[in-house]
């Protein structure tokens, strides 16, 4: 909700209104001046006015002292509607989200509403005691008249207001911008105290966020779940804006946040790490972001997905930034994510979670940035030793093609964490335990003979050796049977619907051409 978006809807509510008082007061005109020409209105006063305006302001004490009287208990009751539909709207909205209605009362929109029925009210009641038998206060009497027309006019545009301003997505982006608001100002603020109080509304803020995502699995609704956690990520992309120039106060964690049940469990000494790494608000989005993730997982695998990508974007601002700690940070609730998916057997939860692991790694090797991408390799690799174990063995396959990807990228690049990676994807192959394991074993072959295939192409013959003497203890059987199944790929679509989009084992024909070459280092006969 951005300053011109609210611009916007005060002009609309504007026009709204004049429309309604330009149809009314059309109607009337049209009709009273019917009346004053034909004459229905009764017999002619003994001095009548020059016209119908004329007519219309001489107003008669005596006939229109009821009249003045009842636009206070007027505007009273369209107070008095309007109160109770509001009322009933934000309690349905405040058993939902928390907060709404201390947000509501916030509004300067809704306190401006609210505020200007009780003027218009009390100000009935002045002008109903100010009428005399001989006087009648005419600038008065017109200005009340046209308060209340106002005022009643003012109703439907306002109820429009309401549902606009409580609807699920306008309440995320209302909470994710008061969190800025908060982290901006506490940031800046050099007194513990001050800096202690936007700290707490700060982390208040982002577990408001994380009950509305909670809510939202429970209830089945993606959307608002979605917007949420996208809030989440919007909210810390904010704050890494303002992280450099925060005091030194901001990263100290203060009681408020101490008291909190997050940080209660925290060892003391894990406590002086995150002030030391000064990562206490990322680490507590990404802290909400694991504990969102648990929930979903196999009840609502988008918002496992999604948890996954915003993670990546923090991990790629926090590269652009050089925060190494943050991209540590990353690094580790990623692996996080992994763990749990791996423990609760969410293969596909895993096989898309892996997908945005790879593209941060990429980041990091695009970035420069030393150590973190072959750091990003290892933890992969353990995870394909973990899958294997656990006889996940699409996971470990997973795992095999994407660190091949990522060897081919760095050496595209030039990254000086090629050779690194290359070992640690040489170490990923284990021998079969039982035979369920030997797919798991194939798919990781493949995608050695695969990144070998690539270093041909390129002319690195000595890289594609070391892959060629890793594999040279291999069955002949289990070699014909990988040179067989990469053979057989020429296309690169795959035959599901993927959201990586490309078949695992397929090869540009450059690339495959030169199997032909590896397998002959082996003693691998055509199929």
């Amino acid at each position: 909700m951005d300053p011109s978006s609210n611009q916007r809807r005060g002009y609309q509510w504007l026009v709204q209104m004049a429309s309604l008082i330009a149809i009314a007061g059309a109607l009337f005109w049209l009709f009273y001046f019917f009346d004053v020409v034909t004459g229905s209105g009764g017999p002619p006063p003994e001095q009548p006015p020059a016209g119908s305006l004329e007519r219309y302001l001489k107003f008669d004490p005596d006939a229109i002292s009821d009249a003045v009287s009842s636009l206070g208990g007027m505007n009273a009751a369209v107070l008095g509607i309007v109160i109770t539909v509001v009322s009933i709207i934000v309690q349905l909205s405040a058993d939902r989200f928390t907060g709404v209605a201390r947000m509501f009362l916030r509004d300067r929109v809704n306190l401006g509403v609210m505020g200007y029925y009780v003027i218009a009210t009390v100000c009935g009641v002045f002008v109903s005691v100010s009428m005399r038998h001989d006087y009648v206060p005419r600038v008065t009497l017109l200005v009340m008249m046209g308060a209340t027309a106002a005022g009643l006019t003012m109703m439907a545009p306002y109820f429009g207001y309401v549902f606009w301003f409580l609807e699920p997505k306008n309440i995320i982006t209302r909470i994710r911008r008061d969190s800025v608001t908060a982290a901006t100002k506490g940031a800046a603020e050099t007194e513990a105290a001050r800096s202690a109080a936007s700290q707490a509304a700060t982390l208040s803020a982002l577990e408001e966020l994380t009950d509305i995502t909670s809510n939202s699995i429970s209830g089945k609704d993606k959307i608002i779940a979605s917007a949420a956690v996208d809030a989440l990520k919007d909210f810390t992309l904010e704050y890494l804006k303002v992280k450099p120039a925060a005091s030194p106060a901001w990263f100290t964690i203060g009681a408020e946040l101490r008291s909190n049940p997050d940080f209660v469990a925290m060892d003391p000494e894990s406590l002086g790490d995150l002030e030391a790494r000064r990562t206490w608000v990322e680490w507590q989005v990404m802290r909400q972001y694991l504990g969102i993730y648990n929930e979903a997982l196999q009840q609502m695998r988008d918002i496992n997905y999604l948890i996954a990508i915003d993670t990546r974007y923090l991990g790629e601002a926090a590269g652009l930034s050089r925060d190494d700690e943050l991209v540590r940070l990353c690094f580790r609730f990623m692996n996080s994510y992994l763990r749990a998916t791996l423990n609760a057997k969410d293969v596909r939860t895993a096989y898309n979670v892996l997908n945005q692991y790879r593209l941060l790694v990429e980041a990091m090797i695009r970035q420069g940035n030393a150590g973190a991408a072959e750091e990003g390799v290892r933890h992969m690799s353990y995870y394909g030793h973990v899958s294997f174990d656990m006889k996940l063995t699409f996971v470990t396959e997973t795992v095999a093609y994407d660190i091949s990807a990522l060897c081919q990228y760095a050496h595209e690049t030039g990254s000086v964490d090629e050779e690194r990676m290359l070992q640690a994807f040489l170490e990923l192959d284990r021998p079969l335990r039982v035979r369920s394991q030997e797919a798991a074993l194939l798919g990781v072959r493949k995608a050695q003979v695969k990144l070998a295939a690539y270093y041909l192409a390129q002319g690195e013959e000595d890289k594609a050796r070391r892959v060629a003497e890793d594999m040279r203890e291999e069955p002949s059987d289990r070699l014909s049977q990988i040179r067989l199944q990469l053979e057989r790929v020429t296309t690169k679509d795959f035959w599901e619907i993927i959201d990586r989009g490309r078949n695992f084992e397929y090869m540009p024909e450059a690339q495959r051409a030169k199997m032909e070459e590896f397998f002959g280092w082996l003693g691998v006969p055509a199929g």
